[in-house]
Formats: C-alpha cells, sequence, structure tokens
C-alpha cells in the first residue's frame, strides 16, 4: 500500500499550533524573538514553505509580527484584550448591529462587575485607590470634554478589570472599549460643532463615579451595581445611544 504523504499545510498547522502552545504557556514571551527560520526548518524536519505558513497563521492571529527576508522569523506578541476588542467590533459590524445593542449589552454585563469589586475581601488595595487616583484626574478636566470622556473611559477600564474574573475582564472589557470608541468620536464630532456637552453633565457623570467608587468601598454589591446601571444608561442616551441610524463600525476600534 503506498504512504499518503502529509499535506505541506498540515505541517504548517503542527508547528503553529507547537509554537503557539510556547506563546501562551509563557515559555516565549513577549517581545522575544521566534528562532530563526531555517533553525525552525530543522527543529520540526519541515521546508521553509512550511515554516514560512505556520508564522503567517500566528501572524494571522496576532500571536508574531514577521519579520520578511531570507532569514526570516518573528516576535512574540501576547494575546490583548484590545484584539478581542476589534474581533467584536468586527463581527458586530458585520452583522449591523445597531450601536443600541451594543449599549444594551455593556447596560447589563458592567454593573456585574461593579457589584465582584464591591464583593472582593481585598477591595480597599486592589480596586478602591487605583478608581479613586483615576475620579482625582476627572475633577481635574470638568472644563475639557475630550480629556475628561479619556479619563471617564479609564475608569470604567480600571473598573472592569479590577472584578476579579478573568473572563468577565476580557468580554465586558471588550465591550467597553468598543463602546468609548463611538463615544470618543461623538465627543470630537460635538466638540468640532462647537456643541460642548453641558458642565452640568460632567458634573453628574463624576458624581456617579464617585458613589460608584463609595458603594464598591462599602462592600454594598447591590448599590453599587444600581448605581452603575443607572450611570450607564444615562451617559449612553445622552450620547446618542438610541439613535437607529447609528451602527457598530470596526474602523473605530482598529
Amino acid at each position: 500500500m503506498r504512504q499518503r504523504q502529509m499535506r505541506q499545510p498540515r505541517l504548517a498547522e503542527m508547528v503553529s499550533d507547537d509554537l503557539r502552545e510556547e506563546i501562551l504557556a509563557g515559555r516565549l514571551r513577549q517581545g522575544e524573538s521566534l528562532p530563526r527560520q531555517e533553525d525552525l526548518m530543522a527543529r520540526f524536519n519541515v521546508s521553509g514553505p512550511s515554516v514560512r505558513e505556520a508564522l503567517r497563521i500566528l501572524e494571522t492571529e496576532g500571536l508574531v509580527t514577521v519579520r520578511r527576508g531570507n532569514v526570516g522569523g518573528g516576535t512574540v506578541h501576547l494575546p490583548t484584550s484590545a484584539r478581542v476588542a476589534y474581533t467584536l467590533a468586527l463581527v458586530l459590524e458585520a452583522e449591523q448591529a445597531p450601536l443600541a445593542d451594543l449599549g444594551s449589552a455593556v447596560i447589563e454585563l458592567e454593573p456585574i462587575c461593579a457589584a465582584l469589586c464591591a464583593q472582593r475581601a481585598d477591595r480597599a488595595d486592589s480596586v478602591v485607590p487605583a478608581l479613586r487616583e483615576v475620579l482625582a484626574e476627572q475633577r481635574e478636566m470638568t472644563g475639557d470634554a475630550p480629556a475628561f470622556n479619556e479619563a471617564a473611559r479609564r475608569f470604567h477600564e480600571v473598573l472592569v478589570a479590577g472584578c476579579g474574573n478573568a473572563t468577565l475582564s476580557l468580554v465586558v472589557g471588550g465591550l467597553e472599549q468598543v463602546w468609548s470608541r463611538h463615544e470618543e468620536e461623538w465627543v470630537r464630532e460635538a466638540s468640532a460643532a462647537g456643541s460642548q456637552p453641558a458642565r452640568e453633565a460632567f458634573d453628574a457623570g463624576l458624581r456617579d463615579h464617585e458613589k460608584l467608587v463609595d458603594a464598591i468601598e462599602a462592600g454594598d454589591s447591590a448599590r453599587a451595581s444600581r448605581i452603575a446601571g443607572r450611570h450607564l444608561d444615562a451617559t449612553q442616551r445622552y450620547t446618542g445611544r438610541e439613535d437607529a441610524a447609528r451602527r457598530v463600525r470596526s474602523r473605530l476600534v482598529r
């Protein structure tokens, strides 16, 4: 019986699987260079085309940046929440999802993160100081719409990252990033049109953030969740969430 020859793409997938495992396990670290192409060929006993295809697979996944040329090789990149956000935005745009759909998901999920922050036994050290630091920045920026919005975005990022659940931090953080990029565009457009948001809106948002941090610090998860939900609903309405014509656009997240 004639021996079946293994096809090249399968070899490339085996090489990429092995290298991916090393990256995700931390044996190949962020910013570290992969071995040279000829070294990879010798290690896996495969041809140059198989190695190049394996690196293209990893590059598509965002795990390496490939160096072109005779030597070849690549630089390792760990997966990031930013890539998750962009992938989410691509899928939502492909499905022509309304911005209101994205906003509703954030309103449903981010209060869960707020409640989990309040439930952390170590919240006084792990969450509250970081949130109060961003609050201090916000107080200095109430007269500058883009800067205030940037600080407000960081507040929500810190809140989600501090919930203590890696899966929620990743998924909700990704959705939050997609929403924030659309909100930033709205602020830029409003500023360019000479339509600065009212000072009252900044003050109301800041008060909500202060109340939310107080609830988290007190360990009141139910109150933290309520405040987060009301705050998100109010700010999203202010920035045009309910405009039926607005859709998720991935280019804002890229």
